[in-house]
């Protein structure tokens, strides 16, 4: 599987910080569970590549 194939995994997403003061990502699906903790600016960063992907992808629907 690669980033631009679809796929029919089905998956819950929850983010949130921590007690720790990390931000998680707490992925699940019905056969594993991924907690992916980050401190504060690497979430930043994950955030602004989302927001890039968003308007990527906005762009290609423009197009289509």
């Amino acid at each position: 599987m690669g980033i631009d194939r679809e796929s029919d995994i089905s998956a819950n997403l929850q983010i949130g910080p921590t007690s720790l003061g990390m931000v998680r990502i707490y992925i699940e699906t019905d056969k594993i569970d991924i907690p992916l903790d980050f401190d504060p600016d690497e979430a930043d960063e994950i955030a602004e590549e989302l927001r890039g992907a968003a308007q990527r992808a906005r762009k290609m629907n423009s197009k289509g």
